[in-house]
């Protein structure tokens, strides 16, 4: 996690706006990026669906990826990263939420090891993410530490929230997947992007335009 700085000292900022990241801060799977590097795509992707919709618990599904990485290079993460392309008008979503007195925040259930660099590239206020097992240079198939997951993302943006003093009725959650339904929940105003039926269907706000911009008009500032 890192804070950043969108709002002046001793300002209270404006908003707090937290994200999911795959498929929502950006347009890949990071999971599935590095199951193509490994050769286990197919059989990861499938998964990766179920659990989005809801269907599959995602700490066991999310063990059940990783393990398919087992023996992948550390090397990888770089090739990942390259392959990595941020959501259309999300660079816009930050900055203006900067200009304006806002902070930032992403939590994802995908990688640090990947997150990290892109995070420090848009200045973004806060992040978290779980963080793959290495030994020897390759990947071990495990996972460091807890599992960043539906409780995990709410208790972040909880947290985040509290420490910035925005009250949950300025706190915006941004996702897809089923495992960001308890940090919509937790916000003042939850928006379904480009998002699953399940998540659809809870959302105060549907937006089906894969343009992160448009989360501006939602808070009243200019996209």
């Amino acid at each position: 996690m890192s804070v950043g700085t969108g709002t002046p000292p001793g300002a209270e900022p404006s908003f707090l706006v937290v994200m999911d990241v795959d498929s929502t801060l950006i347009e890949n799977e990071v999971i599935e990026l590095l199951a193509d590097a490994a050769g286990s795509l197919a059989a990861v992707a499938d998964v990766t669906e179920r659990a989005m919709a809801g269907e599959l618990d995602f700490e066991d599904s999310l063990r059940e990826r990783v393990a398919t990485l087992a023996g992948l290079p550390v090397a990888a993460f770089d090739e990942v990263a390259r392959r990595v392309r941020l959501t259309p008008g999300a660079r816009r979503l930050v900055e203006v939420l900067h200009d304006t007195g806002s902070r930032v925040g992403v939590v994802s259930g995908g990688f640090h090891e990947v997150l990290d660099p892109l995070a420090e590239e848009l200045r973004l206020d806060f992040w978290r993410a779980n963080r793959l097992e290495v030994a020897d240079g390759s990947l071990t198939g495990g996972l460091v530490g807890p599992v960043i997951d539906a409780v995990g993302k709410q208790h972040a943006l909880e947290e985040w929230a509290a420490l910035s003093g925005v009250p949950r009725e300025r706190v915006v959650a941004v996702g897809d997947g089923a495992n960001d339904l308890l940090m919509m929940d937790a916000a003042g105003l939850s928006v379904a992007f480009n998002a699953k039926p399940r998540v659809r269907s809870i959302a105060d706000v549907i937006m089906d335009v894969c343009d992160l911009s448009q989360v501006l008009p939602l808070l009243g500032l200019r996209g």
